[in-house]
């Protein structure tokens, strides 16, 4: 019985001491969650400089992850497994409304906060207009994006145009490298204008595989414009901890480092204090186009 007992008394000790460890310990780390809107890898690397410096300038240590979808962040803050996260608006809207998450931080791009949507094609190919795109097989990024699907899908059914077949590339980049392949007639991502004399659209994101991208994918039109993606806390989270942590992610995107990793993982040049109220009108909008989007199922 002795032999019995001592091994539930051990397993009953670590339970209880991991229940009281503190949130940003080693044991309980803050949990912080990216989608993969780009590159694994390339989101790995980048991460892990954002990681070391929060862990550098805070008196927190960090887990970050990397979920297989927007849904699954979503998620994630209904079983406490996320404490902060970056997420599209779509995302937010949902985190928010299912559990209350907050959003505190809304990234920028070249001193923007907004940004459109936009459809591409292969250069010398037969879409030159949207139009065009009537009876087409068309590549969008993922059923939750906003940029990705839900608000080009919109645009094309309010001008009455209809693809003919509609896959999921899953991420902006592979969008972009279907069109360029030649699998898909067209596709559509977020865009962003140019700055400092590069692109900073969904094109940029395959320049190292393949640098003559600009001469062969084409942007065909833009959509009306949506809020950047905010960054996303938990609501049980204590307040002093979210402060600590908006600051340092601030000071984070001024540096050399930060701003060279958030460049890299979708060309944000800063970070800003926004609150849920800033996210009513996109609250609004990401609920009819949820509702379009529920319309094309049927």
């Amino acid at each position: 019985m002795r032999w019995l007992v001592l091994p539930l008394l051990l397993t009953l000790t670590v339970s209880c001491t991991r229940q009281r460890a503190e949130l940003g310990s080693t044991e309980n780390p803050v949990k912080f969650f990216f989608v993969p809107s780009v590159d694994v890898k390339l989101l790995e690397d980048t991460s892990k400089v954002l990681k070391n410096y929060m862990e550098a300038n805070t008196p927190y240590k960090f887990k970050v992850a990397i979920p297989p979808s927007y849904i699954a962040v979503v998620e994630a803050f209904g079983t406490n497994r996320a404490d902060v996260a970056s997420l599209n608006p779509y995302g937010y809207v949902l985190a928010h409304e299912k559990y209350g998450a907050e959003a505190r931080l809304v990234t920028v791009r070249f001193g923007e906060t907004k940004y459109e949507a936009q459809f591409l094609a292969k250069v010398g190919g037969k879409i030159n207009k949207l139009e065009d795109l009537n009876g087409k097989k068309v590549a969008f990024v993922d059923p939750s994006s906003v940029s990705g699907y839900l608000l080009p899908m919109k645009y094309l059914k309010d001008k009455g145009i209809k693809p003919k077949e509609t896959v999921f590339a899953m991420r902006h980049d592979s969008v972009i490298s279907m069109i360029y392949q030649g699998q898909v007639d067209a596709g559509a991502t977020f865009y962003s204008p140019p700055a400092e004399g590069e692109i900073q659209d969904a094109r940029r994101l395959v320049k190292a595989q393949y640098p003559d991208v600009e001469k062969k994918v084409k942007i065909v039109t833009l959509t009306s414009s949506i809020p950047n993606d905010p960054i996303v806390f938990r609501k049980d989270m204590p307040e002093d901890m979210k402060v600590k942590i908006v600051d340092t992610l601030i000071k984070f995107a001024a540096t050399p480092e930060g701003l060279d990793a958030l460049k890299k993982l979708s060309s944000v040049t800063a970070l800003q204090p926004i609150t849920d109220k800033d996210y009513d009108s996109t609250r609004d909008m990401v609920k009819a186009l949820s509702a379009i989007d529920n319309e094309l199922k049927k």
